[in-house]
Formats: C-alpha cells, sequence, structure tokens
C-alpha cells in the first residue's frame, strides 16, 4: 500500500509547524558489545569444534609412547536470514510538493525499523539462552549446567541456582569461569571479560563494578571485583534483553557468539510503471548465534 495524499491531509495545509514522531534516538549498535561479526559467501555457515588430547602420561623407561585420537565434537550452523523492509509514494502525493519531505522522513524511519530489528534479533540469542527446547550444536541450550564433553565430563556457564546480579552471584561466575575445561578435561584458564546487563541493573552494575570499597556492608573491605579487574571491560546495557533480572558475561573464549554478513545493508528506489508511485526498500541477509557456548555465561535472575 502507498502513502498517499488521504494518509497526509495536515501536510498540504499551511501553517503546520512541525511533524513529529519518526526522530527518535536511535540506540547504537549494541550487538557488536556480545558479537564477533564476520562475513560470509555462503548460504550458511558451519562451525565445527574439534577435540584435543589428553593430558600427557609419564612414559615410563624401555615402555611405548602412549598415542591418543582427536575428534570432531559437534557442529553448530548459522542459518542467514533475509530481513526487508519498504514503503511507497503516490505520484499525486509527490506532485503536490510532499515528495522531499515524505522522502526524507520516511528513509529514516525505514533504517530506524531495520536497525531495531537487527538488535531484538541478537538479544534473541540471549533471551532465548536458557529455553532447553532451542539448543546448540551440542545438544543442549545455550546456557546450561551440563554441557557435555567428549570425555565424559561436562562444563557449566550458569549458576546451578539462579540468583540475581550481586557482589556473591559475580564473584561465584568468575571462579566458575576459571573451572572450565575443554573436551579432554584439560583446563582452559577462561575469564569473564564484559558484563551484559538490561537497563534495570545499570546502577547495580555500577556499583558492583566502579566502588573502591565492598557494596553494602559497613566491613572496610576493599572492593575484590574492582581490585582485581575481575571484570576488565566493565558493563554495558543492552535495551532488548526482555528479563529485567537476568544478566550475562562475554568471555575470552574463542569463537563464541558470532554473527555473520550474508549481505550488508543497502537501499534503493524505483518507480512502478502501473502506478506512477516511487518506491523504496532496505534489504539486508545476516545471522546470530554461537559457535562455543563458553563464550558466554548467564543467569536469568532468580525473580
Amino acid at each position: 500500500m502507498a502513502i498517499s495524499r488521504a494518509q497526509l491531509l495536515k501536510e498540504l495545509l499551511p501553517g503546520l509547524n512541525a511533524l513529529f514522531g519518526l526522530e527518535y534516538t536511535r540506540y547504537g549498535e549494541e550487538h557488536k558489545e556480545i558479537y564477533d561479526t564476520e562475513s560470509s559467501e555462503r548460504s550458511f555457515e558451519e562451525e565445527t569444534k574439534l577435540s584435543g588430547f589428553s593430558a600427557a602420561p609419564v612414559k615410563n623407561e624401555g615402555s611405548a609412547i602412549a598415542y591418543d585420537n582427536g575428534q570432531e565434537a559437534w557442529t553448530a550452523r548459522y542459518n542467514h536470514e533475509t530481513i526487508a523492509l519498504g514503503f511507497s509514494i503516490t505520484e499525486e502525493a509527490m506532485e503536490d510538493n510532499l515528495y522531499d519531505s515524505l522522502s526524507a522522513r520516511y528513509t529514516k524511519a525505514l533504517a530506524r525499523g531495520m536497525a531495531y530489528t537487527k538488535q531484538v534479533k541478537a538479544a534473541a540469542i540471549l533471551n532465548n539462552g536458557f529455553n532447553s527446547a532451542i539448543v546448540g550444536g551440542d545438544g543442549v541450550a545455550l546456557f546450561s549446567t551440563a554441557h557435555p564433553l567428549t570425555s565424559g565430563g561436562t562444563n557449566s556457564n550458569r549458576p546451578s541456582t539462579a540468583s540475581d546480579l550481586n557482589e556473591t552471584s559475580l564473584e561465584n561466575a568468575v571462579i566458575q569461569i576459571a573451572a572450565w575445561t575443554d573436551e579432554r578435561g584439560l583446563l582452559i584458564a577462561a575469564k569473564p571479560k564484559k558484563l551484559i546487563i538490561p537497563p534495570a541493573l545499570m546502577f547495580v552494575a555500577t556499583r558492583l563494578l566502579e566502588t573502591s570499597l565492598r557494596v553494602g556492608t559497613t566491613d572496610n573491605d576493599i572492593n575484590a571485583l574492582k581490585n582485581n579487574g575481575s571484570i576488565p571491560e566493565g558493563y554495558t546495557v543492552n535495551h532488548f534483553l526482555t528479563d529485567v533480572n537476568g544478566w550475562f558475561l562475554t568471555t575470552d573464549v574463542p569463537n563464541g557468539m558470532k554473527h555473520f554478513v550474508r549481505t550488508p545493508l543497502a537501499t534503493s528506489m524505483d518507480g512502478d510503471f502501473d502506478t506512477g508511485n516511487t518506491r523504496y526498500k532496505a534489504r539486508e541477509r545476516y545471522s546470530f548465534g554461537y559457535s562455543d557456548p563458553l563464550g558466554m555465561y548467564g543467569s536469568p535472575g532468580s525473580t
């Protein structure tokens, strides 16, 4: 359906002082605080996790050396989605001097709609990360207490009991991340990097990470989280997280959260011969997901 004069009667009348409703400030590219972006030249991408070797045993004098086998653990798949949005303007509206104002304003609205969609899709990976019905390559949810290992053990990237963001839960997360192992049970020395929170937790995060002394206590103790640099990149607010109590940590584990760009955002316009309308569209193709779930730690909060 095209935008016509009947939908914009006020813009045809003299004395109109202002048009509003399309000039809201856009949030930035908040997905970049969570995902590593890579380009893609295929209809989908797959990444396979490999299992390394176990710890080296002692070789007794005269005995044969021990040989180990490497293998594939599991595969993560990224299916790219095409995102597109458009609008058209009737030729009568353009003839009545509405072309300049409409194209400028609604082109901005088009960009805002595309940007909003990308942020919603990026945050959806975390928002759905505790849903056991949505699984990754290893067969469990992104945030699980039992990510299976080829050695028979498991890794956990969430607290065993869901907990709100506080000093104790954040310290426990740092300790838990340090205990992660690879597929053969060898410690990987993982560390947290950045705290990802919804707007409702920004003041809690500031007190936890930026004060010199412990929060909520009369003891004259240092803030160990800050003093140790446990969360070196601080915190960032993601406005598209749906759980006001949920919180997340990015880690230094490689090949974790990924954003593949198959086709970058592009806009175009053309004229429709039959109607005389001018059509505008924006289109891009991408996918959000994760390969190694240890790239993130998350808690849904206790309430």
